[in-house]
């Protein structure tokens, strides 16, 4: 019946008008709420993947030191000390709850803020009249494409709008991640000061910009990262992954442009251990590793299956991962891509074991949503009820990997899809979820 409403009324109501609307409704919240923006440095970071992990380690290198910092993102909202889970489903809230929480920022002597940018944010005008003076590109892949007629070309271009938008703005600075293959496309506006970062210097040092900030990694654990800054400065974050290296590089590069030293920095990552639903570990006394992280498309697996891998590399210690796939009209195609990678062997960067299940069908079929992930990993060699099982009820899937995880202690274990997301929406319906939250509740039983 939902879908049925929402239908008719996308049918009654052009999408040109709907916009428009979006646009009135930011410049009378804007006014409202006094412009709360322009009263502060506010960093917006945009890209398909890193968003939320950027924002984190940015808001711990300037917090920690005496520069009063917010976060708005998927993961949290953090003002000053204060953090919240982001309840809803939305990355960047509304108009009016956008303007309403800078307001609330700047009111409690906030500095700075740093926001994550989404494509459907800036294409529905949320973006507009919230005034930047630092942008941050992260990567860019297909994803959310549903949001953007299927045309990675159109979801790209959307996002350099925002760039467009610092130009106009005069904008002090943008840092970009220059390992993307679109990093230049990024770089292409006028802009005062630009910043590259890198983890690939001698393919991808741009000598047309004066500041290249490159990384070289040492060691990664499940639990601590090494890596040096154009080889003289040391690093070490308290959260596992090379992909994580990528995002505090950017929060070095926010942390030098605010005059810290390499010191300074490391003492904001010595401050930041966990990031809600991001690589989080779980631990309740058992003794293989268990993380809840977000990801939900191909970069971002590729991602956990790598770090998984690394982590049980020289051990007789497997890679258990659950995954899904939003149901609500959300990109497909990604279903068949997902299952494949975490079908590959062991040696291809794939799973062990692999357990498909619920992430938010919405109105969709769940067996479908399953099924479309499934018989990719099955045609990539896994086998049913041996090394991939398909259990739609998430906590029965949860509580199978957990099962399976405890039969090795070098085993280590995945629930990804949901992060740090407060609700499961099944049959239209919202209900009260957290995997953090259920994987815990899991582990208690086996204990």
């Amino acid at each position: 019946m939902l879908k049925k409403i929402k239908s008719l009324v996308k049918n009654i109501i052009s999408e040109k008008l709907l916009l428009k609307y979006h646009g009135i409704n930011n410049f009378f919240a804007s006014i409202v709420y006094g412009n709360p923006s322009k009263k502060m440095k506010v960093i917006g970071i945009t890209g398909t993947k890193g968003k939320s992990t950027a924002a984190n380690f940015i808001w711990a290198v300037l917090q920690k030191n005496e520069i009063k910092t917010g976060v708005i993102g998927t993961a949290n909202i953090r003002i000053g000390n204060n953090e919240f889970l982001n309840t809803s489903h939305m990355t960047m809230p509304g108009a009016m709850e956008m303007q309403k929480l800078l307001a609330k920022m700047q009111k409690s002597g906030c500095e700075v803020v740093v926001m994550e940018v989404t494509s459907e944010g800036i294409k529905q005008h949320r973006n507009d009249n919230i005034y930047y003076s630092i942008g941050i590109f992260t990567n860019l892949s297909p994803e959310h494409l549903q949001s953007h007629n299927n045309s990675f070309k159109e979801y790209k271009n959307t996002k350099k709008k925002f760039f467009t938008q610092l130009k106009e703005q005069n904008a002090e600075l943008i840092i970009v991640n220059n390992d993307n293959e679109f990093s230049h496309e990024f770089l292409e506006e006028d802009i005062q000061k630009k910043v590259t970062v890198s983890m690939k210097y001698a393919e991808n040092l741009d000598k047309n910009i004066s500041d290249n900030i490159f990384a070289v990694i040492s060691n990664i654990t499940p639990n601590k990262t090494f890596f040096s800054v154009n080889k003289t400065e040391k690093y070490a974050l308290k959260i596992g992954g090379d992909k994580n290296v990528e995002n505090a590089l950017l929060a070095v590069a926010v942390g030098k442009h605010f005059k810290l030293s390499a010191e300074q920095i490391q003492f904001g990552f010595d401050s930041l251990s966990v990031i809600p639903g991001r690589m989080e570990r779980i631990q309740v006394g058992q003794n293989f590793s268990v993380f809840v992280d977000y990801a939900h498309e191909k970069l971002s697996m590729e991602f956990i299956l790598k770090t998984a891998r690394e982590c049980v590399k020289g051990t007789d210690g497997k890679v258990i991962i659950l995954l899904g796939a939003e149901g609500g009209g959300r990109d497909t195609a990604k279903r068949e891509v997902m299952g494949r990678q975490v079908g590959k062997s062991s040696k291809d960067n794939g799973a062990d074991f692999v357990i498909v299940s619920n992430v938010d069908p919405y109105e969709d079929d769940p067996t479908e949503i399953a099924e479309g992930i499934a018989i990719f990993a099955e045609k990539e060699g896994k086998v049913r009820n041996k090394n991939l099982f398909v259990i739609e009820d998430r906590r029965a899937g949860i509580a199978k990997a957990l099962q399976i995880g405890k039969e090795n202690s070098n085993n280590i274990v995945f629930i990804t899809g949901k992060g740090s997301e407060q609700s499961i929406v099944i049959s239209g319906v919202s209900l009260l979820w957290d995997d953090r939250r259920v994987v815990r509740e899991e582990l208690q039983k086996i204990l």
